[in-house]
Order: structure tokens, then C-alpha cells, then sequence
């Protein structure tokens, strides 16, 4: 086990004194999400009830865990920081760039070659400073973590949205920036708005054709895309127990597409089983002798409405198969009800290509239904229609998947396995015609599908099922069929019908690979070093302080129609590359985000040549020009990755303030941790007085303290003004970043 069981058992021994010290003060009744934040607090005991969506508090996470693109800047910050090594346990896990092209072998051997500079930056310097390293090919991260590091009632932050997957674990596991991450791994707190809560009961039990995916996509359609925001989802009940433990981690991941904080189940059977099964036994020792500790009390299970902010009820016996999309996570369509909508939307209905797998869909369970799909056809003798790709989650998994003859029956059917990566999920899918930007449909089991998400296309409608609803669409070739009802025609000319799928509950014991790379306890007195010439990566400079002075007649750089998640701000893709080079990936700033003065993607007016240009050009100019910029956008701002490089990037090119109707949680955050104002307009209609060639003054910052608010004048080129309020989240801690010009200029200058 690499899991160091003598800190889990520290922690569990400490746990029910910690609980009962939260009662005494509390003195109510506790969720499963009580019961972890409040034996998390930084630095001090339970003297009161915190305020839920209202005050700020600092907690200290068991661990921290990074993915390559993430971990480059990640790392850079930690280098600047002045410490030898981690406070707490980490990991670094390569997954995220690996382009999906030709298949595992030799897609991975590419990756070797082309990201060589980058890998051996984060193998020596985890080894630097004592963090655990997994090489390109033994999974995503998420998938990684949770066969190894996850455990009931734990706490940790990753630096990637999809953390929240070890809630099927019973973890409390944030997504968050890499300045957080180095907070973290310094020996401070990491500070967290404390959460609401959303209680789900899950009734009944999944049958046919239905799966744990459906429950997420259900309840993302109610909950919407910015629903969950500021609250932490928690499931019960005994349709939660009747849940495979890899099911509820489906449900934990994509519960990030909802805006949540997290989500999170109590420890059960399915729990203790998937930790025996993985080679923890000793951890479900240890969390069965506590296990009352790690479920919410009986008096919330009782009455539910009472001690959660808002509470859902969902029968799994009735619940249906889902589709989600296109272009946005939160479309939710029963799949009785799908034809009908590709219909009246005018979606395409031939599907191009179907994709399984990946951090959100890729257990043994998944793989065995989707694989018992796949096995049905060939034995009905159908000819699959649609391309068909699968992206296991670990090396671990494929290793049981390819045992248990899953990939093989793949294959059969014309599919082919990429690498144990992120892949198309991420945009990294080299896909053959997507240049030509032709309108088309595809499917698959990821948890994410904006425009221009797997394969760079805009035309590309992406929707979301579960494997085995992906697995039998590809068979059929149509978004439109319905495997519940609708029959098929076999090379016979026979009208055949797909069987339900078959789940395999089997628990296999499968060891690691070669992938891990344990920490060099010699490698402390080593330097890291980072060639000056480099294009993938380059040491940071401190951001500058804040002058004292209010902002006066700063341009307008770019005023954002519609959604702008952080794929709009910082590209994936192509520029994954450059995510340890904030100079070089700074030229794709907002090059995905639609102008609303002419409709167009980058393209902005320059305003001091009064012609147009791209938006990284405009705002380098800008900030050369001693002005810098502001950006004006709509609802959720920043929606989707964790990405740092979507608040650092604005901060390298000057933007001293972005005013949003409302930001998604982390990107507020990270904008705050790189010394950029994020503000939120007190009247949403404000937005629409914003003109193309405005220059804009933010009065107030002298008085900037917690609810406070500014005055935002629009300086119009006719001679005319208008004024109004804009809001700020800011807490005193965060004020202090912002006056210091980032938090990361705060944790140096208390080093030092």
C-alpha cells in the first residue's frame, strides 16, 4: 500500500474525540459534511457553529494532488515559496498530455518524446521536494488517487475540477487552483467559504439500463449548471448504499458539472469492499471501528429538510437512462424523450463517433456492461455503425479489462483503445477531419461537452451517457435510439434487439505498475533547473503590488457574450504545452470568448489604433501602455476547470479587473489569489451600459474592506458618463492579497 497507514490511523484515532468536541460546540444534529470540515479546521478547535455560504474558514486537508498541466505552475509557485519539501503528502500524475492519435502504445511513446522536458521538470522536482510521482500511462489522477490515496472521512484538494471523485470514497475532495495547492503544501490553511449543503436521498434501486451516470445527469439537469455553487452535495439513503462504490464515484466526479464544491457519500459495504479489493484492507479496519463517524447522525437521515439548505429526493427505481447537451452539461434528456428533442432542436442524429472511459466512466463495472453491449451485437451479428474509442482510467484497470477479455471484445466491434489518459475528455484527441469544423454528432461517457471541448470543432455536438447508452448508440449509429424499445437490423437482414446490460460485481486484486516513482530522500540538496531558452517552461517573477490607487480610465478589453467557462479563457488543446510558460500560454487569453459588440471569437478593438485585433495583441499593448485593461462578462463566469492559467494569464497581461453578473466558485478564487479584481454587478441590466470604446474608473479600492462595495464609472468617447455599484467577495486574509499583488507575494514575504 503507498498510502502511509500510520497517518490513517493517527487520523482515525483522533476522530471520535475531534466528533464529540464538534457537537459540544455546534450542538445540533451532523451531516457527513459537518463531521469532515469542522476535524479540518486549521489551526484551532470548534468554538461555534460557522455560518453556512457566509463565513470564511481555514481548513487543513490531509493531501494534495496535481496533474501535469496543472503541476507545472503548480510547482513553480511551491519553488518560489522557499521550502524544502511538502507540509502534507502529494502527487504528481501525467495524464493530462497524452494526445489520443493512434492508439496506447505509441500515442504514449509520442507523448515520451514530446513532453520529455516537461516530465523530467515534475519527476525532479516532486523527488526535490518529497512528492510522489506517477509517470504518463498509469492513469488520471482521479482514478489514481482513488485506488490509493482516498479514504473515508479524509480531506484533500486537488488541482483539477474533477477532484471531487474521491467522494465515492467518503472524501471530502476540492478542486482548486494551484495557488491553493501551495497553501496547502507550505503549512498554511486553505481558505474555503464554508459550504451550504445539498442533501440528495436516493431511494430504491438502479435497474435495466440504468446506471449511477444517470443519477448525475438527472440531477445536473435540476440543478443546472451553476445549482450547486457554494454547496457541497451529499447523498444518502438506501439507494446511496446499493450503489457500487466506482458508481459513486461517477456520481462525486461529475457533480463538478453542477458547480459544486464536492460530493459525497457515508461509508458503507461498497466502500470497505472497493478498499479491500484494492489492497487497503487495513484502512477498512480502521474505518469499520469508527464507522458511526463516518455517516451523518440518524437525526438527519430522519429529517433530512431540516438540516440540509435544500433537499432532493430521487427514486433510482424510476429513474431513466439520461442524455445530456449539446455544448452545455445541464440539458437532461430522458432517453424516451431524445428523438423527440433531436427533432425540435435540429441536432444531428447520426452518431460519428461514441468514446467510453476516462476519470468519470471507467470501472471495472462500467467496462463490463458497456462490454456486455458490445458482446450482445456481435453476437446478434450487428455491424457497428459509429467509430467506437475507450480510454481506460489506470493501468490498473486496463490491466483487469484486458484479463477479463473487455478490451478484446472492444476491438471486435472496430474499437480502439487509447491510453490510460485524459485524452479526448480534455481536448487531446488528434481526430482526423475536425479542421474542417463540419457540423456532426458525437457521444460519450466524460463528464464535460463545451464547444470545442474533445476535438476542437465548434460544429461538434457532444453529448454525455453512460458507457453502456454510448456503447449501444455507437452500435446503432443514431442519437436518436432508444436501446429500451427500438429494434435493430443485423447483417441478416433480422430485426434483432439489444440485450440489458450485464454488470460484473466481481472484486479483483490487481497490483500496481512501474508508473510510481517514490520520492529521492537524497534529492533535497539538488536544484531544479529550467532552461532560460526553454518554450514549455520558465520561472515566475512576483506580480507588483497594488499602487494605492484607485483605477482611472482603464479600456475596455473585451465585453463577453454568453457562457465563458475557463476553455474560453484558456484554451486546452494545442496549448497545453505551454502551461509551465505563463509568457507563451498567456497568447491564448479569452481567444475562445464571443464579443458581443460584433459577434465575432478574438477579436476586440484596439483602442489605441482604433482597429481590431486579437485579444491577447489588445491586452499586451494595454498593459505595455501602462493602462492595462478590464473585462466585462455575463452569468458563471470561469465555469468548468479548475485552470489556473485562466486567472494568471489576465494578471501577465495586465487586466486589473473582471466585472461578471456572477463567477463560478474556483475561478473567483483563483482571480483573487493572482491579484485581480473580481466584482459582481449589484444590477445585472448594468452590463448592457457597457460600450465598446469605454474607458472605466473603479473608485472605492482606499475604503477596500469585507462588504464593502465600488463605484464603476463608464467614461463613454461622446462626453457622457454613468455610474453604479459592483460587489466583491473579499475577505480581510484576501484583501491583504490583492493590496500585496497575489497570495502567493504574502506567503514569501512571511517565509522570509
Amino acid at each position: 500500500m503507498i498510502l502511509d497507514i500510520g497517518l490513517v490511523e493517527k487520523f482515525y484515532g483522533e476522530l471520535p474525540a475531534k466528533i464529540e468536541a464538534v457537537r459540544k460546540a455546534v450542538r445540533h444534529p451532523l451531516t457527513l459534511t459537518e463531521k469532515i470540515l469542522y476535524t479540518h479546521l486549521y489551526g484551532k478547535n470548534v468554538e461555534s457553529l460557522f455560518k453556512r455560504g457566509t463565513d470564511y474558514v481555514e481548513f487543513a486537508p490531509d493531501r494534495v494532488a496535481m496533474q501535469d498541466a496543472t503541476a507545472q505552475m503548480a510547482m513553480l509557485q511551491f519553488m518560489m515559496a522557499g521550502r524544502d519539501n511538502s507540509a502534507v503528502p502529494a502527487s504528481v500524475h501525467c495524464d493530462h498530455l497524452v494526445i489520443a492519435r493512434d492508439g496506447a502504445d505509441t500515442d504514449l511513446e509520442n507523448a515520451g518524446v514530446v513532453n520529455r522536458e516537461v516530465y523530467d521538470f515534475l519527476r525532479s522536482s516532486s523527488s526535490r521536494y518529497n512528492i510522489d510521482f506517477w509517470k504518463a500511462g498509469t492513469g488520471i489522477i482521479h482514478q489514481i488517487v482513488f485506488e490509493n490515496y482516498a479514504f473515508p472521512g479524509g480531506m484533500m484538494i486537488g488541482t483539477d475540477s474533477h477532484t471531487p471523485n474521491a467522494g465515492g470514497l467518503g472524501m471530502v475532495a476540492i478542486g482548486v487552483g494551484g495557488a491553493d495547492a501551495v497553501d496547502v503544501m507550505v503549512g498554511m490553511g486553505w481558505e474555503l467559504l464554508f459550504p451550504k449543503i445539498i442533501g440528495v436521498k436516493l431511494t430504491g434501486k438502479l435497474n435495466g439500463w440504468t446506471s449511477a451516470k444517470d443519477v448525475i445527469l438527472h440531477l445536473t439537469g435540476l440543478l443546472t449548471v451553476k445549482g450547486g455553487t457554494g454547496h457541497i452535495i451529499e447523498y444518502f439513503g438506501e439507494g446511496a448504499e446499493s450503489l457500487s462504490c466506482t458508481g459513486k464515484a461517477t456520481i462525486c466526479n461529475m457533480g463538478a458539472e453542477t458547480g459544486a464544491t464536492c460530493s459525497i457519500f457515508g461509508f458503507d459495504k461498497s466502500m470497505a469492499s472497493y478498499l479491500d479489493a484494492t489492497g487497503r484492507g487495513g484502512i477498512t479496519k480502521l474505518a469499520d471501528a469508527v464507522s458511526e463517524n463516518l455517516v451523518a447522525d440518524k437525526e438527519v437521515y430522519e429529517n433530512p429538510s431540516r438540516y440540509f439548505d435544500q433537499f432532493i429526493e430521487i427514486n433510482l427505481s424510476e429513474l431513466e437512462p439520461h442524455i445530456n447537451g449539446p455544448f452545455t452539461p445541464d440539458i437532461a434528456t430522458p432517453i424516451s424523450k431524445m428523438k423527440e428533442a433531436a427533432m425540435k432542436n435540429g441536432w444531428p442524429a447520426d452518431v460519428e463517433v461514441g468514446l467510453i472511459g476516462s476519470c468519470t466512466n471507467s470501472s471495472f463495472e462500467d467496462l463490463s456492461r458497456a462490454a456486455s453491449i458490445a458482446g450482445n451485437a456481435l453476437d446478434l451479428k450487428l455491424v457497428p455503425v459509429a467509430e467506437f474509442k475507450v480510454s481506460p482510467g489506470s493501468a490498473r484497470i486496463q490491466e483487469v479489462a484486458e484479463k477479463e477479455g473487455f478490451l478484446d471484445t472492444f476491438r471486435k466491434i472496430g474499437g480502439q483503445v487509447f491510453a490510460n489518459a485524459c485524452g479526448p475528455c480534455i481536448g487531446q484527441w488528434d481526430r482526423k477531419g475536425s479542421d474542417k469544423q463540419q457540423v456532426n454528432t458525437i457521444i460519450h461517457s466524460f463528464n464535460r461537452n463545451f464547444s470545442k471541448r474533445t476535438d476542437g470543432n465548434p460544429n461538434t455536438h457532444g453529448f454525455v451517457a453512460s458507457p453502456e447508452i454510448v456503447t449501444a448508440l455507437s452500435i446503432a449509429g443514431k442519437l436518436t435510439f432508444n436501446p429500451l424499445t427500438d429494434t435493430l437490423v443485423n447483417s441478416e437482414g433480422q430485426e434483432v434487439r439489444l440485450n440489458e446490460p450485464v454488470s460484473s460485481d466481481r472484486q479483483l486484486m490487481f497490483v500496481n505498475g512501474n508508473g510510481y516513482v517514490k520520492p529521492d530522500k537524497n534529492a533535497v540538496n539538488t536544484d531544479v533547473v529550467i532552461d532560460p531558452n526553454s518554450e514549455r517552461l520558465q520561472m515566475l517573477t512576483p506580480f507588483r503590488e497594488w499602487d494605492g490607487k484607485d483605477l482611472i480610465r482603464v479600456p475596455l478589453l473585451i465585453k463577453v457574450k454568453g457562457k465563458c467557462t475557463t476553455d474560453h479563457i484558456s484554451m486546452a488543446g494545442y496549448w497545453l504545452k505551454f502551461r509551465g510558460h505563463l509568457e507563451n500560454i498567456s497568447g491564448n487569453y479569452m481567444i475562445g470568448a464571443v464579443n458581443s459588440f460584433n459577434g465575432k471569437v478574438n477579436s476586440v478593438l484596439n483602442p489605441m489604433k482604433c482597429g481590431y485585433d486579437t485579444v491577447p495583441a489588445v491586452a499586451k499593448e494595454l498593459r505595455d501602455s501602462g493602462n492595462g485593461s478590464i473585462v466585462i462578462g455575463e452569468e458563471n463566469f470561469g465555469e468548468g476547470s479548475s485552470r489556473e492559467h485562466a486567472a494568471m494569464e489576465p494578471r501577465f497581461l495586465g487586466i486589473r479587473a473582471v466585472i461578471a453578473k456572477s463567477f463560478a466558485r474556483i475561478h473567483e478564487t483563483n482571480l483573487k489569489k493572482q491579484g485581480v479584481l473580481p466584482l459582481t454587478f449589484m444590477y445585472k441590466e448594468d452590463y448592457d451600459k457597457v460600450r465598446e470604446d469605454d474607458t472605466i474608473d473603479i473608485k472605492g479600492l482606499g475604503q477596500f474592506t469585507p462588504g464593502s462595495s465600488f463605484v464603476v464609472t463608464l467614461n463613454h468617447t461622446d462626453g457622457t458618463n454613468e455610474s453604479f455599484q459592483v460587489f466583491h467577495s473579499y475577505n480581510t486574509a484576501q484583501i491583504e492579497w490583492f493590496k500585496a499583488g497575489s497570495a502567493l507575494n504574502i506567503i514569501r514575504k512571511n517565509r522570509k
